[in-house]
């Protein structure tokens, strides 16, 4: 079910603050108006007076208070002090100072000018004069009271929820601090493990061995791996730190010109054609060009490792196009490393967050292609 009541409240214009001062001077000036017919100009001034005494009611409850009791006890105006009741309430609401005002309100109310010998009487129409005079005096009291309860109790749950959103984000830091330090945990004992044993086998081969060809194999499988630790062990630092350190980057972040130097090292027969253009790219355009080459030609090594891989980097004005593309591979390999297309997916989300867009899928002639379009910010 919907909630009914913001279609019950009023627009923004009928409660502007400068309309909530006003308003109750021009009634009360009405008020005045239409009790002030016949009477003297001097009953008529203290009308007015009370009136107008009602622009600074929030600043002076109390001192307004006291100005309309002349209208009211000479003129019988209502609305002015009735007005002046509630603000105090209002905004003064302790009962040393509400009491005496309402009662003030209602001594006045009862014993108006002119005196009557009727007022003293016990008579029943004495004591029903009484009564309304009393509840005139407390029904406004009341309602001022109410309506700073009202305001107090909504800070009081504007605090609480603010509250409660603040506690919400510290659990979630926490349970994101414990995530971390759990991932970093794996990362460092699982992965950190494993490619320090690969290292170590690779150096062992690159010594061991009279092949030039495998020893040149060995030595790039050690550089990759002491690379892969190195860069492990800041992600690492990071995960425990809980975030990344200001000014301080994860690693020497890669740039257009480390293509050449990645599609070497991938041992894949690759066609390439590096074009970016005379002007200088954003470092994140550059980065993400980067990500995609290396994860398509990751992609080929373990699917299609004797495909012939076409690379193609052109710019098209203020967009970066990337294409990397392998033909249907001669023979399929017989054992595939496992992935979960997870880097596909992240390389999606790095264009998009770009602003640009990433396809990947196969081909008519059985091979797989990835084109990204990555635009440059305007500056």
């Amino acid at each position: 079910m919907s909630d009914p009541s913001p279609a019950r409240r009023l627009p923004a214009g009928f409660t502007a603050p400068w309309l909530m001062v006003l308003l109750p001077a021009v009634y009360s000036l009405m008020d005045a108006a239409l009790v002030a017919r016949g009477a003297p100009p001097w009953q008529t001034l203290l009308s007015v007076l009370a009136a107008v005494a009602l622009l600074w009611r929030r600043r002076f409850p109390v001192t307004v208070l006291l100005l309309t009791m002349p209208g009211s006890y000479l003129d019988d105006i209502w609305l002015a002090p009735i007005t002046a009741v509630y603000t105090v309430a209002a905004e003064r609401p302790h009962s040393r100072v509400v009491i005496p005002c309402a009662s003030l309100f209602a001594l006045v109310e009862f014993f108006h000018w002119p005196l009557s010998e009727q007022s003293f009487e016990p008579t029943r129409d004495t004591a029903l004069y009484a009564i309304q005079s009393v509840m005139l005096a407390a029904g406004p009291a009341a309602t001022g009271l109410l309506s700073r309860t009202r305001r107090e109790l909504a800070a009081r749950l504007d605090e609480l929820t603010r509250g409660q959103a603040r506690e919400s984000r510290l659990l979630a830091d926490r349970v994101l601090s414990e995530e971390r330090g759990r991932l970093a945990r794996e990362m460092h004992d699982v992965v950190s493990h494993q490619v320090s044993l690969i290292s170590i086998q690779a150096g062992a081969l690159q010594v061991s061995t009279t092949d030039p060809a495998a020893s040149g194999a060995a030595a790039t499988i050690r550089e990759l791996s002491v690379r892969t630790l190195e860069e492990l062990r800041q992600m690492v630092g990071v995960l425990r730190a809980g975030g990344p350190r200001t000014g301080a980057p994860l690693a020497p972040q890669p740039r257009l010109a480390d293509l050449p130097r990645l599609i070497e090292e991938s041992g894949l027969a690759a066609d390439t054609e590096l074009a970016p253009g005379d002007r200088p790219w954003p470092e994140a355009v550059e980065r993400a060009a980067y990500r995609t080459v290396q994860e398509a030609l990751t992609n080929i090594t373990k699917y299609a490792p004797q495909a012939a891989v076409h690379v193609r980097i052109r710019a098209r004005g203020r967009r970066l196009r990337v294409e990397v593309r392998n033909d249907a591979p001669p023979v399929r390999p017989d054992r595939i490393l496992p992935g979960g297309g997870h880097g596909l997916v992240g390389l999606r989300e790095r264009a998009q967050l770009l602003g640009g867009s990433l396809d990947a899928g196969p081909t008519a002639d059985g091979g797989f292609e990835v084109r990204a379009d990555l635009p440059a910010p305007s500056s």
